[in-house]
């Protein structure tokens, strides 16, 4: 199954870029054995694009027609890393040809985006920078794939 993180926002040079780009390398090197990847991410350019209902447009055109989807938001649900990774493992073994991660605007997601969406997931309570949700996902994208793998990354 592959994997698409789809945000509004460029990352730039600097410590997250080199953080996502890390993890997203690990995760796709570890994921492929497992039929998991490659992780391929889309930026949208917020300058290109004004408004939730215009974001929410360009990142449906990021990721493949079908694919599993899930949305970023505060509001969403709390996942353990080896709830996630059994989640991934599931949509993987029930023929899911992709799925797609989406990371909103500063103004946050379009309501249809969101309901529209196979899973709606939460970080915590807190409220996290776009750049730092980025590479949180990035991050717990290699953990799980680790955690299928049963490596000894996970340690609880």
């Amino acid at each position: 199954m592959r994997l698409h993180i789809a945000a509004v926002g460029r990352l730039r040079g600097g410590p997250e870029r080199a953080l996502v780009d890390d993890y997203l390398t690990r995760a796709t090197r570890s994921g492929r054995p497992l039929g998991l990847g490659p992780v391929t991410e889309h930026q949208i350019d917020e300058r290109k694009v004004t408004g939730a209902a215009a974001e929410a447009e360009a990142l449906m055109r990021a990721l493949p027609q079908g694919a599993r989807r899930v949305v970023l938001d505060e509001r969403g649900r709390e996942l353990d890393s080896p709830g996630f990774a059994a989640l991934l493992a599931s949509w993987r073994d029930d023929g899911a040809q992709d799925a797609g991660f989406v990371i909103g605007g500063a103004d946050g997601l379009e309501p249809g985006l969101r309901d529209g969406a196979d899973l709606v997931l939460c970080f915590g309570a807190m409220v996290w920078p776009h750049m730092l949700a980025r590479v949180m996902l990035a991050e717990q994208i290699y953990r799980a794939t680790t955690i299928l793998a049963g490596s000894p990354y996970h340690r609880r």
